[in-house]
This record gives structure tokens, C-alpha cells and sequence, in this order.
């Protein structure tokens, strides 16, 4: 199953009545706004790579300013003759099915469904997302690697939807290893890649990652001295939940089956999120097939024991266990040399139970907002290549601190 959080949506009343006489269409819209030359040359540039947006009906386009788009320059001139296929993902990434008013975004995250449905960028069922929350009063367009985008201007109708303009180019999530590399997650990373799990997670769809820190594995170095492969692979396997894409916003207090077969129990207490009884301390970092949540402990298959929010530090869940002096799993992985702002979603916005449970290629109720479009997730992984090399040129990439 997936669970999803849509934007509410429009009414077709109020879409009809503004697509009244003498709206402008996309392409004159762009072309007249003095902020979007730069997206105007651009469309004008790469026709092929443009498609039918031109003429996109029911959609929402973040179109970034010109002073966003200064820094893709440098991106497109280094594509390796994949160019179009780069804007294009780019465009479409940008693009939500559904018509979004900047009214409709609250300081709840949610997750809208964009246009990106390439297999070379995504393996999420129904497009891959954005995260889309208010900040104060600014609304927030959240991508990979948790760059935020605000938006500068909105509400601009056209013949075929809105545009807001944002202050920066979105970024596409990664996949598995390139995110985990970029989080710093190298305790995490160094145990895939020792258990021959790089591959399956690299080209997985529709799934969700607790991810442990490097702090939660330091802290129970001792008891993953001796541990064999096999043991080190039904642990990881007990934080990955397969088929299903669990964002914030959707958790609430459940039992899920992992990818290894055994249960977890999320829980809800005093405005924290738990997995067992590890805290979920940095929520909702997007991958190519999926997402991620960082928690403060690793889990372990044989111990579901559940949450207690009364205790100040991190729980374990290895009876015994004592740190060690190094980050265990972390030889021959090379760490990050960029770090940024933690961006830890607040507890009110993390710990609001929705319950729209969607399964892994089965549709939505039909709104207007959900666009209504769906397409299956290949079994191919989404190259690391093509999504990072937007997002690591685009300025200001964003790096995650050590948690």
C-alpha cells in the first residue's frame, strides 16, 4: 500500500469561472512576466525537451525566476548531449498535476504529485513529489536534498492552470545511495554496501527508509562487531517498509510490514513520531523511489519493544550494547565535505494522523487537484547521474547534517 497526502484542491466551478475570455496560455504568460525571461529562453531553446506543457491543461508549474535560473547555465552546458532529456525532466518536475492556489498550503507538509514519471529520475507510482508547506507566511516548495524553494509570486492564471514563481530551481531527488552519501547517513550506507543491498535499494519503487544515524550505529557498536552478513542484512531489511510511501503527514499509529516480513509499530506520543522505540528526528528527505526518515536508534528485528517519549536520550533496542570510539561500517565511504541547516520538521506538522491509504499503483479518490494521471514504476533504478547532476550545480545544494 502507499500512503499519500494531496493538496486539497480546487473546485471545477472555480477553475471554469477563471478560465474566463482573454486568459493568456502558458507560453504568453511566461513571455510577458519580466521575472520569467530566463524560463521564457529557455523554453524557447529546447523545444523538444518543452513537450505538450505548452498546452498542459489542469496543471500548476513553479516557474523559477531569472535569478534561479542563473546557475543552470552551467548544468545544461556540462549535460553530455543529454540536455533535453534533462530539462525535460526538469520541467516536468516542476509541473504538479492539478491546479494548487498558494491559499491551498498550510503549514502542514504535504505532497503533491508532479509530471515526473521518468524511471531514469523516479520510481514513485503517480510522479514523483514535492513537499509544499507554509512557513510563517511564505509558502514553502521543499525538493531533493530538502532545498526550499519560496515562493515569490503567485497565483498567475493561464488558459491551462497557475503559476507561482519561486526563488530557486527544484532539485530531483536522488537515489538510495547518493542521498544517504549527501545526508551523511555513511554508517547506513556502508552497511548496504556490505550486504549487497545497493542495488535492490538503488532501483526499488514506492518505498519508505527509517534511516539510522551514524550516532544511533556508534551506539551500539559493540554488539555489531561479530554480526555476519546475513544478520546485518535482516536488520537493514527491518527498516525498509516495500510498497508503500509513508510521508509525514500520513504516519499514524499502525503496524507495517517490512521489507524482511516482521512488523513495525509507529506511534504518535506528545507530538513525536516513534518506529518502535526510535524517534524520528529528520523526516521526509524525497528519494528516487521513495522516502526517507531519519531516526535517532537502530532497530532491531528481535526487540519491537515501542515507544517511550519520557525518556531524554536515545533508546536502544540491543540489550547490552555499548558505543565504540569509531562509526561502525563507515571504512572506504567517503564523507561528506558540505554540511547545512538541519531541517527538522516541527513536531506539530510531523505528528498529524492522516489516514489516506493508497495501494502501490491503485489510484486516488478522483479530485480535481489529483490530476488523475498514474503510471507503474519500472523495475530499472533511478540513475544517480542524472538526478543529482541537476541538483548538485543548482546552488545552494542541500547538504544534511550529521543527526
Amino acid at each position: 500500500m502507499q500512503i499519500k497526502t494531496i493538496l486539497p484542491v480546487v473546485l471545477a466551478a472555480a477553475v471554469s469561472a477563471q478560465n474566463s475570455t482573454g486568459m493568456m496560455n502558458l507560453t504568453s504568460l511566461i513571455s510577458s512576466n519580466s521575472n520569467l525571461t530566463g524560463l521564457a529562453t529557455l523554453l524557447k531553446t529546447y523545444p523538444n525537451a518543452v513537450g505538450g506543457l505548452a498546452n498542459a491543461t489542469n496543471v500548476t508549474l513553479f516557474a523559477p525566476s531569472n535569478q534561479a535560473l542563473q546557475a543552470v547555465e552551467s548544468v545544461l552546458g556540462s549535460a553530455n548531449g543529454n540536455t533535453n532529456g534533462l530539462v525535460a525532466a526538469l520541467l516536468s518536475y516542476h509541473t504538479l498535476e492539478g491546479i494548487y492556489y498558494a491559499s491551498n498550503i498550510s503549514s502542514t507538509p504535504q505532497f503533491p504529485h508532479t509530471m515526473l514519471n521518468n524511471t531514469m529520475y523516479s520510481n514513485v507510482t503517480g510522479g514523483q513529489v514535492v513537499e509544499c508547506r507554509l512557513e510563517g507566511s511564505t509558502a514553502e516548495i521543499i525538493s531533493g536534498l530538502k532545498s526550499i524553494a519560496n515562493v515569490t509570486q503567485a497565483n498567475l492564471n493561464f488558459t491551462g492552470g497557475v503559476v507561482h514563481v519561486i526563488d530557486s530551481v527544484l532539485q530531483i531527488p536522488g537515489n538510495f545511495s547518493s542521498v544517504a552519501q549527501n545526508a551523511n547517513l555513511t554508517a547506513l550506507l556502508g552497511a548496504v554496501n556490505a550486504t549487497n543491498l545497493t542495488s535492490t535499494l538503488d532501483g526499488a519503487s514506492d518505498i519508505t527508509i527509517f534511516a539510522p544515524s551514524n550516532d544511533a550505529f556508534q551506539n551500539i557498536a559493540s554488539a555489531l562487531g561479530n554480526i555476519t552478513a546475513t544478520q546485518a542484512a535482516a536488520v537493514l531489511e527491518y527498516h525498509v517498509i516495500n510498497g508503500t510511501i509513508a510521508y509525514s503527514s500520513s504516519l499514524a499509529n499502525t503496524t507495517i510490514k517490512t521489507l524482511g516480513g516482521a512488523n513495525l509499530t509507529i506511534t504518535i506520543e506528545n507530538g513525536t513520531v516513534f518506529v518502535n522505540s526510535a524517534r524520528v528526528v529528520n523526516p521526509d528527505i524525497l528519494m528516487a523511489g521513495g522516502v526517507m526518515h531519519i531516526i535517532d536508534s537502530v532497530l532491531n528485528p528481535n526487540n519491537n519493544a515501542t515507544a517511550n517519549a519520557t525518556e531524554s536520550g536515545a533508546a536502544t533496542a540491543y540489550s547490552g550494547a555499548s558505543s565504540g570510539t569509531a562509526v561502525p561500517f563507515t571504512s572506504g565511504v567517503p564523507t561528506p565535505t558540505t554540511t547545512i541547516v538541519d531541517l527538522v520538521t516541527s513536531t506539530s506538522q510531523v505528528a498529524i494522523s492522516y489516514t489516506s491509504v493508497i495501494a502501490a499503483g491503485g489510484s486516488a479518490a478522483s479530485t480535481a487537484g489529483a490530476g488523475g494521471k498514474s503510471s507503474s514504476s519500472s523495475a530499472g533504478a533511478a540513475m544517480q547521474t542524472g538526478a543529482m547532476g541537476a541538483a548538485a550545480l543548482f546552488g545552494g545544494a542541500a547538504f544534511f547534517a550529521n543527526v
